[in-house]
């Protein structure tokens, strides 16, 4: 019955027994259940592992049940801790994995192989996502990770006014930066108002558009979108490319809302730049990647430096990592500040 709670059926019986023979030691036990004295000691030895058991307080060489009350919120708290941790290393592994697809796409030869068709020039991509345009069925995801110029704007517009309008949903997701971005906020405005969805997030790991999650496009060159790119329909690559997207733009901040903060005070771009100096990134490395000034990421640094009483960069990506701050990301409270 507490199967589940790691609890066997013999160790639950004797549980069982000692919430009414509190007295009872490992001879009483065995012969009421049948069991050996040492499988009556294994079980205890599991008991007393699991906190269900606790040494008396009046005679030391005697074992006390704890209440099923506090007994059963102990092994459910520790039950959900353990599938959280679970969670979260199975996210990394899928983000890991999606980003290495996509690092590996990125260092292809032109040349087009089973679920690969390369598209070379910016006509040629443009074109052919107008072609698979007319198509889609059902959403749209999108990693953008600069703020889109006034020219890509209204190229951009009557094709993502087409789809809206056909209700086909739209997410899109910008690096924090765009928030300083007038022409980057007034387009994400426009497509909120159209029925599209636009969230930030501090970094974003490739530039990427995933069509009824069947197709994805991407560039054989990051810095150079226009160059080249190529189109994806393999299931197992589009599966981890989804994942991705869903993990981010689960994490991320909807664009138009004052940024949250968690019960520790940091924003996400906060967390993530903890992150970036654990792994000993400078500064300018760390601005580029979040896509904000170094002058920007200077004050940052300093903040958290601060909020964790850490004498150096390192000491303070080190420190958030020991305080669990980096592993588990918790859920934001009500405290905001302003974007």
């Amino acid at each position: 019955m507490l199967d589940a709670l790691g609890i066997d059926t013999r160790a639950e019986h004797i549980y069982r027994m000692l919430l009414q023979h509190a007295d009872w030691g490992v001879a009483e036990l065995a012969a009421s259940l049948s069991l050996s004295e040492a499988e009556v000691r294994a079980a205890l030895d599991r008991l007393s592992e699991l906190s269900l058991l606790r040494p008396s307080a009046t005679e030391h060489t005697r074992l006390h049940p704890v209440s099923p009350e506090l007994a059963m919120e102990s092994l459910l708290a520790r039950q959900q801790a353990e599938l959280l941790a679970q969670q979260q290393k199975l996210e990394t592994s899928r983000a890991a994995a999606a980003q290495l697809i996509a690092d590996w796409v990125g260092f292809q030869p032109l040349t087009d192989s089973p679920g690969v068709e390369t598209l070379v020039g910016v006509d040629r991509i443009r074109d052919r996502l107008a072609e698979l345009s007319r198509h889609i069925d059902s959403e749209v995801m999108a990693f953008v990770p600069d703020a889109p110029d006034a020219q890509n704007i209204e190229s951009a517009k009557p094709l993502d006014a087409s789809l809206l309008s056909r209700g086909v949903r739209m997410r899109t997701l910008y690096p924090e930066s765009v928030r300083n971005n007038p022409a980057g906020t007034d387009y994400a405005n426009w497509l909120a108002a159209m029925g599209g969805e636009v969230r930030t997030t501090p970094d974003i790991p490739v530039r990427m558009t995933v069509m009824d999650r069947r197709v994805a496009i991407l560039p054989v060159y990051g810095e150079n979108s226009g160059h080249s790119a190529v189109l994806l329909t393999g299931d197992g690559t589009l599966t981890a490319l989804c994942a991705l997207f869903d993990l981010a733009w689960d994490r991320a901040d909807p664009l138009g809302t004052a940024r949250t903060r968690d019960e520790r005070g940091l924003t996400s771009q906060e967390r993530e730049t903890l992150r970036l100096l654990e792994h000993g990134h400078t500064d300018e490395a760390i601005a580029k990647r979040l896509g904000i000034s170094t002058r920007t990421t200077r004050r940052i640094v300093a903040g958290v430096m601060d909020t964790l009483g850490a004498r150096s960069r390192f000491q303070a990506g080190a420190l958030a990592s020991q305080r669990g701050w980096l592993a588990t990301p918790v859920p934001p409270h009500t405290r905001n500040d302003t974007p």
